[in-house]
């Protein structure tokens, strides 16, 4: 019985341990807890919070100087949120490269 307990009680942790982190819910302490924001990212994620909520992950990006798709799915994998979505990356074209000319 006790085995059963401890090992739902270390379940239950290891869950909390990774729950995600809203960033329109969270504190500044919950943003500083993820890997990759610091006080004045999180600073600036709460400023551009007061005047208006996140929509998407597209809408943190344009506000939020300082955060572009890289860092996004960096912050993402370590649990950040948008509304509860986690971020998923824009499918932009890749540009072709043109042969480079013959020179004779």
């Amino acid at each position: 019985m006790f085995k059963k307990f401890l090992a739902s009680l270390l379940a239950l942790f290891a869950a909390v341990s990774f729950a995600a982190v809203d960033i329109n819910k969270a504190t500044v302490a919950d943003l500083d807890s993820i890997k990759g924001i610091g006080p004045a990212t999180s600073a600036k994620m709460m400023d551009e919070r007061k005047t208006a909520p996140f929509k998407d992950w597209a809408d943190l990006i344009q506000r939020v100087p300082g955060i572009g798709d890289k860092r996004a799915a960096k912050l993402s994998a370590e649990g950040l949120t948008v509304n509860g979505e986690a971020f998923k990356p824009s499918a932009k074209p890749v540009p072709e490269k043109k042969p480079a000319a013959a020179t004779k």
